[in-house]
């Protein structure tokens, strides 16, 4: 099987269609291989900011660059702060003022070990806590912020430093006080889909600025993942392996939650072509519709400050994510 086999002028003209300048801003980087600075790069982002959905998370900001309440940076569920940034981040929305106004209030969130919580921390005691749960929230914090030029503020690199040393290196992953709800039903000690998320984050630093540590964590995680063979975690009574059947219905976004999808993006922007992702390269090759498009079957619209495609319908980003993944898994085999 080739990429030619998914992607053709059919395909790559829909998703570089101007309507959508978020998918044509990534498209043209990641199915074209233009670069950021390239002239029809520059012009989609700027498009970007301009699009509907960026203008309404954008326009729901507070008058101090928030979302909800400035002293919760999680709720309410998806219009507060940090899924307003994420959400951001993907869109392809470019560091901005506004932006830049919301994380500086996001960094107050931040506890002195360099992980968040949830809540802003009302004193001295509060900012010294080292409640160790939430790695989806670090993981999504740090691609934002990476994604947002924030790598060399040392305040994302005591972010970074925190999941190092607290790294399960008995285990992998990344202890968490929510997972496992019966540890007699999953395989893995800690949080998969956190797990996913926080590799995400590391992976999103430039493979020349990754310190050993990391480099060591990221490799020991893919293993993890491929070990557990990507959305096959759980375990049945008889001790045998159980689908995640939710991981099958591929979403855009996905906030805290996770995929196969997401999941094969990330170890193949890492460069992986192991021979035990080829069944889940498979599964996503089969879910292609009649005209070679993928359809949204999980979404968070009515939840969000804009809607993105519409359920039960070919979707955009699914599409692209789907050709990215197919597109570095088979080029060069």
């Amino acid at each position: 099987m080739s990429l030619d086999e998914f992607l053709n002028e059919d395909i790559l003209g829909w998703l570089l269609e101007e309507e959508n300048p978020s998918i044509r801003y990534w498209a043209l980087q990641q199915l074209q291989d233009k670069s950021p600075t390239d002239t029809d790069v520059v012009e989609a982002q700027k498009r970007v900011m301009k699009s509907d959905c960026v203008k309404a998370i954008l326009a729901a900001q507070t008058g101090d660059y928030f979302w909800g309440k400035p002293n919760d940076l999680y709720n309410p569920k998806y219009r507060a702060a940090t899924h307003s940034l994420l959400l951001l981040s993907e869109l392809g929305a470019e560091r901005s003022p506004a932006i830049e106004k919301a994380i500086e209030h996001l960094f107050l969130f931040q506890r002195d070990s360099g992980h968040f919580l949830g809540d802003l921390p009302k004193t001295a005691k509060g900012r010294a806590s080292v409640v160790k749960d939430g790695c989806c929230l670090d993981g999504n914090i740090l691609y934002y912020l990476l994604r947002f030029g924030y790598l060399e503020d040392p305040r994302v690199q005591k972010l970074i430093e925190f999941q190092v040393d607290y790294y399960d290196e008995m285990n992998g992953g990344w202890k968490c006080r929510a997972f496992p709800i019966d540890p007699s039903k999953v395989f893995p000690t800690n949080c998969f889909m956190g797990r996913v998320k926080m590799l995400r984050g590391l992976a999103s630093i430039p493979e020349d600025s990754r310190s050993k540590p990391i480099r060591t964590i990221i490799d020991r995680e893919i293993g993890v993942i491929l070990e557990h063979g990507i959305y096959k975690y759980l375990k049945n009574p008889d001790g045998s392996r159980k689908e995640k059947a939710g991981w099958k219905r591929f979403g855009f976004p996905l906030f805290y939650q996770s995929d196969v999808l997401e999941a094969l993006d990330i170890l193949t922007s890492l460069g992986v072509k192991d021979s035990r992702l080829q069944e889940a390269i498979d599964l996503v090759s089969s879910l292609r519709d009649k005209d070679g498009r993928w359809v949204l079957k999980n979404t968070y619209n009515g939840k969000m400050h804009c809607e993105i495609d519409e359920k039960g319908q070919p979707s955009k980003w699914i599409t692209l994510r789907a050709l990215r993944v197919l597109r570095r898994f088979y080029e060069g085999l």
